[in-house]
């Protein structure tokens, strides 16, 4: 029989019904600490994590049987893939499980930002009526660069031709047909930079990508862009960009991610011009049963077919 163990919070109901399978067990403890899973990951011939857990060399070299990781969600930097891969592991993830939720959420920091949503709410849960403080923008023919065309970035694209913008897109893999679905103008960075009114990231965090946002980049940049993030933290330099929303050359920014998290410096999330929240593109009840499925129907079918759907590392 095969062992799964679960180390993060997945849906009860999704977690019963796979216990029931057969030739497989799994165990869910979530919340459990790195030292208690190094001393009981041996056990396992699966790991299934979200983003909490940290699944480090260290946390590896112990693993014994180890012979799968699988992340519910797309990213994978909370796992050492390389290390996974020097000793046989599988690495898997669910593309596409979270797509819906992160670029409904993209539209929602949008949105909060330009009309100043947040700041507003809380002016008036302290029993203030202050409308002129709070005067917004609208979407209305104002310019949007994509940067990232993937499932995310077109969900975008497709989601806001409803509010009558120019979009331009930055994405060396895709092709002018894929743009040309969604209205959207395939560009240089350069370009898409200089024009845009609002840029918003969807692109994957690699060695290419981190910092890409940074005061090079963003002295590029129309005065008064407004910055978005809901893709990975580290792609936007968080010190740039305090830097640039402090002198006004950045108007606003929205953030669902950043480069350490929970962050250790709280200076940006405080700035009066940011709407921030903690990581919650993928948080949805519907995304959350979704990658839970995905990722452990794609284990199961690991072990009794011997395929490895969604791979990253084979």
């Amino acid at each position: 029989m095969f062992k799964i163990l679960i180390t993060d919070s997945l849906p009860q109901d999704i977690l019963s019904r796979y216990d029931r399978a057969e030739n497989v067990s799994v165990d869910n403890k979530a919340g459990i600490s790195k030292e208690e899973l190094v001393e009981i990951l041996p056990k396992y011939d699966g790991l299934v994590v979200r983003s909490r857990t940290k699944v480090t060399a260290e946390v590896i070299a112990a693993a014994g049987n180890l012979k799968i990781i699988g992340r519910a969600g797309a990213g994978v930097d909370n796992i050492d893939v390389a290390e996974a891969t020097k000793r046989g592991i599988i690495v898997m993830n669910t593309p596409g499980g979270n797509t819906i939720a992160a670029t409904e959420h993209t539209l929602a920091m949008i949105l909060a930002v330009m009309r100043n949503i947040p700041r507003a709410n809380a002016s008036l849960l302290e029993e203030k009526w202050d409308r002129k403080s709070y005067m917004g923008r609208e979407l209305y023919e104002k310019t949007i660069g994509i940067i990232g065309l993937g499932k995310i970035g077109y969900g975008v694209a497709k989601r806001l031709n409803g509010f009558e913008c120019k979009l331009l897109a930055y994405d060396p893999i895709v092709t002018k047909d894929i743009a040309d679905r969604v209205d959207v103008q395939l560009v240089e960075l350069d370009e898409l930079l200089e024009k845009s009114d609002i840029i918003t990231l969807h692109a994957p965090k690699i060695p290419e990508t981190m910092n890409l946002i940074n005061k090079e980049r963003l002295e590029k940049c129309k005065d008064g862009v407004v910055i978005v993030n809901v893709a990975r933290g580290g792609i936007v330099n968080e010190g740039d960009l305090l830097k640039a929303l402090n002198s006004g050359k950045v108007s606003a920014a929205a953030l669902d991610v950043y480069s350490s998290e929970p962050p250790t410096n709280f200076e940006l999330v405080k700035h009066p011009n940011v709407v921030a929240t903690p990581h919650l593109g993928a948080s949805t009840r519907e995304a959350q049963d979704k990658v839970a499925d995905m990722i452990l129907e794609q284990m199961l079918e690991y072990f009794e077919k011997n395929v490895a759907r969604n791979a990253v590392n084979v």
